[in-house]
């Protein structure tokens, strides 16, 4: 089930969702740890991000030298609450008006700003502010400089003109992108042709627009977050209603938003650990899982599959086709698994081996809730539950390679 906080996000077209130093860090290390050189010599791009407030830029120009970048873009959008708002972290005057302007930076070099001998955030912070200055006075600046947006879009919109032919130039592109245009995110950057690093819902590995890339390992889950909610910075204006939401210590708000995953087709180890398995009749008889324990695996009335309600209940010796939890792709390795399709309704990867009819939905629906009315049951898998067909949660279809 989406998200509460993500579903009212989307209902009310706030997508500012700011994400912490601490799980970029994290994230981004699986990836150095696995290949240091990944992002050397290459042009990242962190669209709608603007330099002033994303952690996503302060830690990439941090770690400008010691990756080896070509080049770091930034762009903020001119719709932001907080394009050019938090200037005063860096020791503005509080009272200076706000151009709600959007922008871009570019920069191909760092260095120790304040030369005091050690290049770090403050040598940032402190590059930022003068290149801000800069901007707005007639000496001009060599790396910020605005946007204006076309016709079509506000300045700063990853679809605009401008931040496309950024796109077009860079070979990573790494952001937390509006939760409401994910899809379309994901279709502008086309993983196909350019590396990429997000962050979105679990569920969007159902989307159709998602799926097929999934499938076709064009893109893959991250390596650092696996279950349970993960704070995100919200703009001053954004109302803290959710559970969980609060202030940090530096009076930052932030809410915890449950189901959210790294998106990339950059690669890291985890994604070549094998799953350790047990066998179908040892499964069944140790598994910590009462819904296995003691019982045998059900066959769909649908698909010519198992149901594996729990990832680690896939049986090591069944040689036919699985359909697992979504959250299966936490720990999916391509080496030893082959993902086949999905259990949807318009069966898009031919599998389906049977089509419920109107009739039969009806009566399930009466069979389970004792009242008229509809059972989708082609929308998923099926297994019959003390003699009553029942629905399952999303599956992936998989089979395992010998």
């Amino acid at each position: 089930m989406a998200n509460q906080n993500l579903t009212n996000a989307k209902k009310a077209k706030k997508d500012e969702f700011y994400t912490r130093w601490e799980e970029i860090e994290k994230e981004v290390n699986a990836y150095i740890e696995y290949d240091k050189n990944v992002f050397k010599g290459k042009t990242i791009l962190l669209p709608a991000d603007d330099p002033f407030e994303s952690n996503f830029f302060k830690y990439f120009a941090v770690h400008f030298n010691y990756y080896g970048l070509k080049k770091l873009i930034a762009t903020s959008y001119d719709s932001s609450p907080v394009v050019n708002q938090q200037l005063s972290l860096f020791g503005d005057d509080e009272n200076e008006e706000k151009t709600g302007k959007a922008y871009k930076i570019e920069l191909t070099h760092v260095n120790d700003f304040d030369h005091d001998g050690v290049f770090n955030i403050q040598d940032v912070e402190q590059f930022l502010e003068a290149e801000k200055m800069n901007l707005n006075s007639s000496k001009g600046s060599k790396v910020l400089s605005y946007l204006h947006g076309d016709g079509d879009f506000v300045p700063g919109d990853f679809r605009s003109k401008e931040v496309t032919k950024l796109r077009d130039e860079a070979d990573v592109i790494i952001t937390n992108p509006p939760f409401s245009l994910f899809r379309e995110f994901v279709k502008w950057v086309d993983p196909e042709k350019k590396q990429l690093l997000i962050i979105g819902n679990v569920n969007a590995i159902t989307y159709k627009e998602i799926f097929p890339l999934i499938k076709n390992n064009h893109l893959w889950l991250g390596s650092s977050i696996h279950s349970g909610d993960r704070p995100f910075y919200v703009p001053d204006n954004y109302p803290l209603n959710a559970s969980g939401a609060g202030v940090d210590e530096n009076g930052r708000k932030y809410i915890r938003v449950k189901g959210v995953r790294w998106f990339t087709n950059l690669d890291h180890g985890r994604r070549h650990q094998p799953l350790n398995l047990m066998s179908m009749a040892d499964n069944v008889k140790f598994s910590k899982h009462k819904q296995v324990r003691n019982h045998q695996y059900q066959k769909y009335e649908n698909y010519d599959a198992i149901e594996i309600p729990f990832t680690d209940a896939i049986p090591s010796d069944y040689e036919g086709v699985m359909g697992v939890p979504i959250t299966f792709l936490d720990k999916y390795n391509p080496e030893q698994f082959k993902i086949l399709g999905m259990c949807e309704n318009k069966d898009l990867y031919h599998l389906k081996t049977r089509v419920f009819t109107t009739d039969e939905c009806h009566k399930a629906y009466e069979d389970k809730f004792h009242k008229e009315g509809t059972y989708d049951l082609n929308a998923s898998g099926v297994v019959k539950k003390d003699g009553k067909f029942e629905k399952v949660y999303q599956r992936i279809l998989i089979k395992g390679i010998k």
